[in-house]
């Protein structure tokens, strides 16, 4: 198993399908993942920004599967 779906099925279980399904990155962070896209479609993101925004895609990922996971285990209670 990835560290990732390992990661996200504890967050799964720990955080609870509500909790889980309402979270969402704060408005200053969403901006910030918006400007770096921006930068990547424009071809004017430096190395340490292509950085940051893999970590922010990453985490997003584990944050959809945790969601999936714990909608799941919702569903077979």
């Amino acid at each position: 198993m990835k560290i990732y779906e390992e990661l996200a099925n504890f967050i799964a279980k720990a955080v609870g399908s509500e909790k889980l399904a309402a979270f969402k990155p704060s408005k200053s962070i969403s901006r910030r993942v918006e400007d770096l896209t921006q930068k990547h479609k424009d071809g004017t993101l430096s190395a340490s920004e292509r950085d940051e925004l893999d970590h922010y895609v990453k985490i997003e990922h584990v944050m959809r599967m945790a969601k999936a996971r714990s909608h799941q285990v919702a569903l077979s209670a």
